[in-house]
């Protein structure tokens, strides 16, 4: 059997461990082979659904969309909080000052990402609307470029976006991701995966683990990796990836708790077409 692995740029653990063979050392004593498969955060679960992975990892945010939208995933691991990896941002000398004079002004992040749990909870706090008192935008890589052009008034950065802006110092720090929500890397399967090779799930993970402790322990070589096939600094890429925890959680209690409130805000919001049960994404919930 080939297990089928979706990867993607936004998720550090999954794509160094597609570069370091780690998987496959550990699932060739199985008579199991590995394919990678480029693959972006939002298409995750639909790739999942589908057949054409059989496991993935994105932030908080797609696998609630996943479930809202009936797809039965279940959650394999998650990662420790990743107080540094992303922030509300707007130029040094922006008028706004506090997350509540966003009203009415335009915000970029990646919509469907965990950067939109981040914004809609920031929002709420300050009592506004994610859905009713910004306009979110979709980012794309030239929204700093519009952040400083004031074509936008605020952006969600991460990574070595993120640590590229603040060097230049042309932007200041509205809210810090870390401030507001935990921002776990989450990683989960299908339920008729997880329950029929519970084995192969356990050697993803175990090998996930191996990677992030690969990446805490070589952040050079990392950040290199990452900077060569990105794009953007080494310098920024280390410190993007130093910031990052580099350890696995399993699915606790307090992790589906963290979820929960994320779903009921982006319910209550309206990016969520319904409410959902997140505790129903583990094994043997149904």
């Amino acid at each position: 059997m080939t297990v089928n692995i979706g990867v993607h740029d936004a998720n550090p653990s999954l794509y160094h461990l597609s570069r370091l063979g780690l998987l496959e050392a550990a699932l060739a004593p199985l008579g199991e082979t590995v394919a990678w498969h480029r693959i972006g955060g939002l298409d995750t679960a639909a790739a999942l659904a589908d057949g054409t992975i059989d496991f993935g990892g994105t932030g908080s945010t797609p696998p609630l969309s996943a479930q809202a939208a009936g797809y039965d995933l279940v959650y394999a691991a998650v990662s420790a909080p990743r107080p540094g990896h992303g922030a509300l941002l707007v130029t040094a000398d922006s008028p706004v000052r506090t997350v509540a004079e966003l009203r009415g002004r335009t915000v970029a992040l990646a919509i469907g990402s965990w950067q939109t749990h981040f914004t809609a909870k920031a929002l709420a706090a300050a009592g506004l609307g994610y859905g009713t008192d910004i306009t979110a935008l979709r980012s794309d890589a030239g929204s700093y470029q519009d952040l400083l052009g004031g074509r936008i008034d605020a952006w969600v950065a991460q990574g070595a976006e993120l640590a590229a802006a603040r060097r230049a110092g042309t932007v200041r720090t509205l809210a810090e991701a870390g401030d507001v929500i935990t921002d776990r890397s989450v990683f989960f399967t299908r339920r008729d995966f997880a329950a029929t090779r519970p084995e192969l799930v356990e050697a993803i993970v175990t090998a996930l683990a191996e990677a992030d402790a690969w990446a805490a322990a070589h952040l050079d070589e990392a950040a290199a990796i990452a900077a060569a096939d990105q794009g953007g600094s080494a310098a920024d890429w280390r410190e993007a990836l130093a910031v990052l925890p580099w350890t696995l959680e399993p699915v606790s209690a307090a992790f589906l708790a963290e979820q929960q409130e994320a779903a009921d805000i982006l319910a209550a919001a309206g990016f969520l077409p319904t409410p959902i049960t997140v505790a129903d994404a583990v094994l043997g919930a149904r």
